[in-house]
């Protein structure tokens, strides 16, 4: 696939600078680019390759183009040029292209137009694929789910029975959607599981990393809104509920009910403690533990940022003795009240 530069810009709006009949077939980084391919600068501080450069056009702001020599793409936000334009040039081949003869589908499955299925995948009874969906080898799809147009599903996902995703969803290898919630009783030592028969209703145009797993509710269902994007190995837990167009990084943890809001951030390694809720907006740095309700959209922050073995080790050591020192200062402000109040 090969776009005009003048076609690339019509498609993405943003303005040529150049030859607009320049053939543009992949996008590389400044440092890497060579003839025929485009490439972005979407921080300034980065100008310096402009120079040396030998990407045929590159994706710039305004501000930025009186230090390109070549042809230009200009428009407000680069970066999102660049993700756009990619798209238009990506050869990533489709997980199947045909339906594979040992794929076994089920009599009443309903496969819409266009759905391809790979080797050794199957396909269970009441399963409804819109389509264009297209589902790699080996998954598996449980009684009564559903997936949505135009969905991808790379090799050994497997999706439970009552899961409905959405149209335009991404969901990479070895992902879990809809399996048991960690629900049990305890009877005197013997654990009673409590059969879970919410389900998971994902939205539209919701990409999930490989490895992650999404629990199904106990009794209602676990929620992922539209455009929220997960990456690989996050939990979600029975009943979480994760609002539009939020985004979590690899490894980080969600308890059981818990509720995110609208365009949260959560970095990477972070853990949510179960039936709390964060405020839209919220932002919250990798390796944090969040173990209250985050009422007001912010910051948030928690976890230690490396630092010499020998700098931690001292502040771990001080950190064992705070309870004392708590104790001490408390003693000595309370002999300070006494000497104010006697008028010493």
């Amino acid at each position: 696939m090969t776009y005009s530069l003048a076609k690339l810009a019509e498609l993405v709006g943003a303005e040529v600078v150049g030859d607009g009949e320049l053939i543009i077939s992949r996008v590389a980084t400044l440092e890497s680019a060579t003839v025929g391919q485009i490439a972005f600068l979407a921080n300034s501080k980065y100008r310096k390759h402009l120079d040396a450069t030998k990407a045929s056009a590159v994706i710039l702001a305004e501000a930025d183009l009186p230090f390109c020599k070549g042809a230009a793409l200009v428009m407000k936000n680069p970066y999102l040029g660049f993700a756009k334009i990619a798209q238009l040039l990506d050869t990533t081949p489709a997980p199947a292209d045909s339906l594979h003869p040992t794929a076994i589908i089920a009599p009443d499955a309903v496969l819409g137009e266009g759905v391809a299925i790979g080797p050794y995948s199957v396909i269970e009874s009441g399963v409804v694929l819109e389509a264009g969906v297209k589902i790699g080898p080996h998954c598996f799809i449980g009684k009564g789910s559903r997936i949505g147009q135009g969905s991808t599903l790379w090799s050994n996902v497997a999706i439970y029975h009552g899961v409905s995703l959405g149209s335009h969803c991404k969901v990479h290898a070895n992902a879990v959607i809809g399996s048991d919630g960690f629900g049990y009783a305890n009877d005197r030592g013997k654990w009673e599981a409590i059969p879970q028969t919410g389900g998971v209703r994902i939205g539209n145009r919701v990409d999930i990393g490989a490895g992650t797993t999404i629990d199904r509710g106990a009794l209602e269902d676990t929620v992922i809104e539209d455009n929220v994007i997960i990456d690989n190995q996050v939990q979600i837990a029975h009943n979480v509920v994760i609002g539009t167009g939020t985004a979590v990084a690899g490894t980080t943890v969600f308890a059981g009910s818990v509720t995110v809001g609208k365009y949260c951030i959560i970095g990477g390694a972070c853990a949510i403690a179960g039936h709390l809720s964060i405020a839209d907006g919220t932002t919250i740095t990798g390796m944090s533990m969040v173990t209250k309700a985050i009422t007001e959209p912010g910051v948030y922050s928690s976890g230690t940022p490396a630092t010499p073995n020998r700098e931690w080790r001292k502040s771990a050591a001080r950190f064992r003795q705070l309870d004392e020192m708590h104790k001490r200062l408390k003693s000595l402000e309370e002999k300070l009240a006494a000497k104010e109040q006697s008028g010493q």
